[in-house]
């Protein structure tokens, strides 16, 4: 029967190559028909999956030199069903796009925040007087491109094909190892992985809590991959902490880590274990 992809858009995206590679995947494991569906932000995709109009969504979680995705964290913390099934780890290679005859005439750069940041050493460089827009998506940024618009945007090669613009440099990303984690969320929870992703706020700002918390995996030798703090909203000094500790959530020490977690936190929320594959092509992913 298969399903409905949900992944950031338009088409041309790093999210859409990964969602092409899940769809792929899928379809090769059960030998169903798996769709994509574009939407215009990582809020948009991840509730596509909560009012069950896909049944899975693909969203950016972590960057090797930006770090985390901030909109998909706020996102799964406001969220209460999402579980994670899979990560797909992409490497990421910046191309600069244009219809500008060349460097010297380009004035305005547009692109994904995350994008411009990954590329602020190489635009430093080679266009120091540009001014950066930040668009919703790589994708988006095309439609800035005007042949008349001394403007370029930050996409992806495959972009520019798809699209049939110019590339005049690439990669452009300040380091070549750059690449960026995604998360394949669902209903539905993985019942094994490598990986275990949760979130949590404290009952009140006071001295060690936050040691309080941490040491219950400390004394259980579970080691953390990540820890990440993200403000609450709802007061100034007001944190939720995200962790991703490095095992399944299976085995008993850690059940017993996260009911002991319960007592000393105010909310917790646990969003599933997972496994971690790297993706070169849309059509080659190793699991």
């Amino acid at each position: 029967m298969g399903g409905l992809i949900a992944h950031l858009g338009p088409a041309g995206t790093y999210a859409e190559t990964v969602a092409i590679a899940w769809a792929q995947h899928l379809s090769d494991r059960t030998g169903e028909t798996w769709q994509l569906r574009p939407y215009p932000s990582i809020a948009q995709t991840l509730n596509a999956v909560v009012s069950q109009q896909t049944q899975i969504a693909v969203v950016p979680v972590e960057n090797s030199i930006e770090g985390s995705v901030t909109m998909t964290l706020d996102t799964l913390w406001q969220l209460d069903t999402l579980q994670v099934q899979q990560a797909l780890v992409l490497p990421i290679a910046h191309a600069l796009i244009s219809q500008a005859p060349d460097l010297a005439t380009i004035e305005y750069v547009y692109s994904h925040p995350q994008a411009l940041a990954q590329c602020q050493g190489w635009l430093g460089s080679k266009l120091p007087d540009v001014k950066t827009i930040a668009t919703n998506s790589t994708v988006e940024a095309l439609e800035h491109l005007d042949p008349q618009a001394p403007t370029a945007a930050i996409a992806s090669r495959r972009a520019a094909e798809l699209y049939n613009l110019p590339i005049l440099a690439h990669p452009i990303n300040d380091r070549p190892d750059n690449c960026t984690r995604f998360w394949v969320m669902g209903l539905e929870s993985s019942l094994t992985g490598t990986h275990t992703s949760l979130a949590f706020s404290l009952p009140k700002n006071t001295p060690g809590a936050l040691v309080t918390a941490l040491q219950i995996f400390a004394k259980r030798q579970l080691n953390m991959s990540r820890i990440e703090s993200r403000p609450t909203k709802r007061s100034l000094g007001e944190y939720l902490f995200f962790i991703d500790l490095e095992t399944g959530a299976d085995p008993e020490s850690v059940q017993r880590a996260l009911e002991e977690l319960k007592s000393c936190t105010e909310t917790l929320k646990i969003f599933g274990s997972y496994s971690v594959a790297a993706v070169d092509e849309p059509t080659s992913l190793p699991l």
